[in-house]
């Protein structure tokens, strides 16, 4: 089992020549590239040489068992050792399995969060203010930096559309999951009769796209500026320095002016379409693929609720996984741990039930 695994250490070893090599180590780029590649290796290989050593005393536990003339104690002792290096070995092909899973190529990027108020008028705009605030604060917690991008605000606390990004190793593999229709229910400030109310956000979360990897033709784009307003420095009201920019081949338009230049508006508006293009890229290659593909989990459909957040109850539910938490106070303060990690489990389950024997070659 794991035939793959034999090319990895394989590789793995060869690095481990290459960096001992006096004329290699002079070369600081070539060592660092083969740092890189031996680090990303490493968990891999030493789980796989592991699974190879379980596995001999495995086998030598069951000679053992095997062997007439054994006494009582011994036999016991045998049998013992058998079940720990059973569970043993059985951990570690499921941990090989999850290694050897086709990772997402964008799970390592940095993220462009896009909230929208849905249903709800002015309700809905302070819970898109709510889930904002609840995932900058997880980021915060990650040591992640984020960058408010746009935003267009209700005028009582809430946001029509708030945009921003997330910087931060594996900031995507974590935040994939979020998007979709997020809802709520609970009593809004406004309500004299105490009647509970349903609202409803979206939440789009894109890889953040380079210029290599999504090309823009200056000819595939209308710029146009305008005087900023609101909050935005000393230029506001003053310059044109917000910037609309119109993607002409999709209709895809982007504002931005929380900046007070118009050439920092301008990048921050690229860096949003490259998004946008990538994920409608994604969008349409998936609508060509099997239908199936679209109940994975975090498929990211945004027609489908994903998630109920219920105040009268204290209760937060993930419709896609089942699963309930009743502590939505600590939630909306940023602790998605058990979310985040419960969507993350249920994505593996489902790649390695589409894998099924796949995943692995016999020797």
């Amino acid at each position: 089992m794991f035939e793959s695994l034999k090319n990895v250490e394989k590789r793995y070893d060869d690095i481990g020549d290459l960096m001992a090599d006096p004329q290699v180590a002079t070369d600081y780029e070539q060592m660092a590239r083969l740092a890189r590649e031996r680090s990303e290796l490493e968990e891999m290989v030493e789980c796989y040489r592991r699974y190879r050593t379980t596995l001999r005393e495995l086998d030598e536990a069951r000679a053992l068992l095997a062997e007439e003339g054994q006494d009582a104690e011994l036999v016991a002792l045998a049998h013992e050792e058998i079940e720990r290096l059973e569970t043993e070995t059985e951990e570690l092909e499921r941990r090989l399995q999850l290694m050897l899973l086709p990772s997402d190529p964008a799970d390592e990027k940095n993220v462009i969060v896009e909230i929208r108020a849905g249903a709800g008028g002015d309700e809905a705009g302070l819970f898109a203010a709510d889930l904002y605030r609840m995932y900058a604060r997880w980021s915060e917690a990650q040591r992640y930096k984020v960058d408010l991008l746009s935003q267009n605000e209700t005028g009582v606390g809430g946001f029509k559309e708030v945009i921003f990004s997330v910087r931060g190793q594996g900031a995507y593999s974590r935040l994939k999951h979020e998007s979709g229709v997020h809802r709520v229910q609970r009593v809004p400030v406004t309500e004299s009769q105490g009647r509970i109310h349903t609202s409803t956000a979206t939440v789009a979360v894109l890889p953040e796209m380079s210029e290599v990897e999504v090309e823009i033709s200056p000819n595939e784009i209308r710029v146009d500026v305008f005087r900023a307003g609101g909050p935005g420095g000393q230029s506001v009201n003053t310059t044109d320095s917000a910037v609309r920019i119109t993607h002409l081949p999709t209709g895809l338009v982007v504002s931005c002016q929380d900046e007070k230049s118009q050439l920092q508006n301008r990048a921050r508006a690229l860096q949003i379409l490259r998004a946008r293009l990538h994920a409608m890229e994604l969008e349409r290659q998936i609508e060509e693929q099997t239908e199936a593909r679209r109940s994975q989990v975090g498929s990211g459909e945004r027609s489908e609720k994903v998630r109920t957040y219920n105040f009268p109850q204290n209760r937060v539910t993930d419709h896609r996984i089942g699963l309930t938490l009743h502590r939505l106070d600590s939630v909306l303060e940023g602790d998605l741990a058990e979310l985040i990690e419960a969507l993350m489990a249920a994505e593996q389950a489902e790649k390695l039930s589409r894998l099924g024997d796949g995943a692995t070659s016999a020797v």
